[in-house]
């Protein structure tokens, strides 16, 4: 089912955790006058992000809402998680959001919540997925040896960076790359994969 083109500009909200660059880009490419969409809320689960910080000064409304943690990590994680998505839940229906990216958002969702906005949710990964899916995907690439490596825009599914790819860039994987230099690499392209992503999909292209 395809959601995409909207008769009006998509009400988008993006979920990050961190210091916010890939949701810098997609602020600079839709503003609030965009016909395609607008970035109209930031949730972190970070109160120190940098991410809500950037949003402000953008002129978007931030959200902080946290993941409660607790030493166990069971049921107690389950709980937590179910707490975030209840209020980001809310905050994404109060603010009528058509599209939610996930920007550098180090959470995994649960089942329940990708499905109810399947087709809907996007995310990034640094590399070229389906290879080197989860955390520390440049460290992954490196110790694979292989000779390139880059960006997968998809689809959020119940899985781990395993829903539908929209759009890859590449990048190579030179001799003498760290962890830091390559992701470097990797990151210049995320800040132009993401937004022609988005595009794409709010042209009803994907």
């Amino acid at each position: 089912m395809s959601y995409f083109p909207l008769p009006r500009p998509a009400r988008i909200a993006v979920m990050a955790s961190g210091r916010g660059s890939n949701l810098e880009a997609l602020l600079k490419a839709f503003p609030h006058d965009n016909p395609l969409g607008r970035i109209v809320l930031v949730i972190s689960d970070k109160r120190e992000a940098l991410a809500l910080q950037k949003a402000v000064e953008a002129e978007v409304e931030a959200e902080y809402v946290p993941w409660p943690r607790s030493r166990d990590q069971g049921v107690a994680y389950k709980t937590g998680r179910e707490q975030f998505e209840q209020v980001a839940g809310q905050l994404l229906h109060d603010h009528r959001i058509d599209l939610i990216l996930l920007a550098g958002f180090m959470r995994l969702l649960s089942p329940a919540f990708v499905q109810a906005w399947q087709g809907r949710i996007l995310n990034i990964h640094p590399s070229l997925l389906p290879q080197f899916p989860g955390l520390h995907a440049q460290r992954q690439a490196l110790e694979a040896g292989v000779s390139e490596s880059g960006c997968t825009v998809h689809f959020v599914d119940a899985g781990m960076d395993t829903g539908p790819i929209v759009l890859q860039r590449r990048v190579p994987v030179l001799p003498g790359d760290t962890e830091e230099t390559l992701a470097a690499r990797i990151l210049e392209q995320e800040h132009l994969a993401y937004p022609e992503a988005v595009r794409r999909v709010l042209q009803g292209k994907v």
